[in-house]
């Protein structure tokens, strides 16, 4: 797909012209201090290259779920100033999702504080799509990791204006393409995050295209229960049991042997490892154990292609982090191969671990796009690109 996408050249000479930029902002917070900066580093580059062009640069995004309204929670003010900082320029701040800047580079509020970015209703969507093309000459779209959604910044934005795709989302689709039509193999694929049900349709659409699928992280429970292992009261879908049955049945799953457990999840917990098949019932499985981080480095080795999405324990937590830091390290080690950290947690992990991002091949900025994506699903905000809108 991504050969289909235009590229901001196919714009022509933007000099002198503005641009709308519908970046990916999306980053956590602690209160009103940015956590994890990786997303703005990573929009920084196609904004500035198009400043540096002689271009007027407006930037959307959105910041987690305003629910359609101001919330001063959510305000892009904080990321408006760090993302000045990384750019070591200027950037004007505007404290309206649909305002008008006075400056050559500026970011607009939450876009999601207006109720027209997510409404289901065409005409309201397409409402203040209109409000938003109506600030620039042309638009483009560096947010990966809000494609798959139909809004009114990332899907209807781009049939009001000449488009393209910044090369941010550009350089992620080509390399999810490589993860599903061209893998060197070996192929491994590590799975972890808390719930099977959110990648059943990852493993569907991988699993035939894999050489091997490792699983850790709170899904994993779901898969020991469908070998008839009693969890405790590690996280279990009763409802997912037999598709995991089924999944195992290809004999490329491997599973945790060992597991971290306790009765809380605090810093000061009380910890034991375990035998993946002798959880105690009053305990809870928050991190796959030493043998398993071995056993998966060692299914690792020699891999030439590498996707991994989700974390393999509480990572948040010290007492429950060894094994996601283990595996990641395993995955930063290989020497040569095509290495994928399908964003989300798994992104967040790597800097909070202290992992270097440069041994990665790529770290990409969307958790949900990067899924979907690697499921064959259709996401909006690369159609309308393509010019097939849905």
């Amino acid at each position: 797909m991504s050969s289909s996408l235009p590229g901001v050249e196919s714009l022509g000479d933007l000099a002198g012209k503005r641009v709308l930029i519908r970046s990916d902002l999306n980053v956590p917070l602690d209160g009103h201090r940015i956590a994890d900066d990786g997303r703005i580093r990573a929009s920084a580059p196609q904004i500035r290259e198009l400043v540096d062009a002689g271009v007027a640069v407006v930037v959307c995004a959105h910041l987690g779920r305003p629910k359609g309204r101001p919330d001063p929670a959510y305000t892009l003010g904080p990321v408006a100033r760090r993302l000045g900082e990384v750019l070591a320029r200027d950037v004007e701040f505007v404290p309206d999702p649909d305002g008008t800047p006075q400056t050559a580079l500026a970011v607009l509020e939450n876009v999601r504080f207006h109720p027209g970015e997510t409404s289901k209703d065409d005409a309201e969507r397409g409402a203040y799509a209109a409000a938003l093309a109506g600030l620039a000459d042309a638009y483009v779209d560096d947010a990966f990791g809000a494609v798959h959604r139909k809004h009114a910044s990332v899907y209807d934005v781009a049939l009001r204006l000449p488009h393209a795709a910044g090369q941010l989302v550009r350089r992620e689709v080509g390399v999810l393409d490589r993860l599903v039509e061209s893998p060197d193999r070996p192929y491994v694929v590590v799975l972890g995050g808390s719930k099977v049900s959110d990648k059943l349709a990852v493993i569907d659409h991988l699993l035939p295209r894999v050489d091997k699928l490792l699983v850790g992280g709170g899904m994993c429970f779901t898969f020991l229960a469908a070998q008839g292992h009693d969890v405790g009261g590690s996280l279990l879908e009763d409802d997912h049991i037999d598709k995991c049955r089924e999944l195992l049945a290809s004999g490329k799953v491997e599973l945790p042997v060992d597991v971290v457990v306790a009765a809380e999840v605090t810093d000061a917990a009380a910890t034991t490892v375990v035998d993946a098949d002798a959880i105690p019932a009053d305990q809870n499985g928050l991190d796959i154990g030493p043998k398993s981080v071995a056993g998966f480095a060692a299914a690792l080795d020699g891999a030439r292609t590498v996707f991994w999405n989700g974390p393999m324990g509480v990572f948040e937590v010290e007492p429950f982090a060894a094994g996601t830091r283990g595996v990641a390290q395993a995955i930063a080690d290989l020497d040569g191969a095509l290495t994928v950290v399908g964003g989300g947690d798994s992104a967040a992990a790597v800097r909070a671990l202290g992992i270097d991002e440069t041994a990665y091949t790529h770290i990409s900025t969307g958790g949900g796009a990067s899924l979907e994506y690697l499921e064959g699903k259709t996401l909006p905000g690369l159609s309308v690109l393509e010019g097939m809108e849905q």
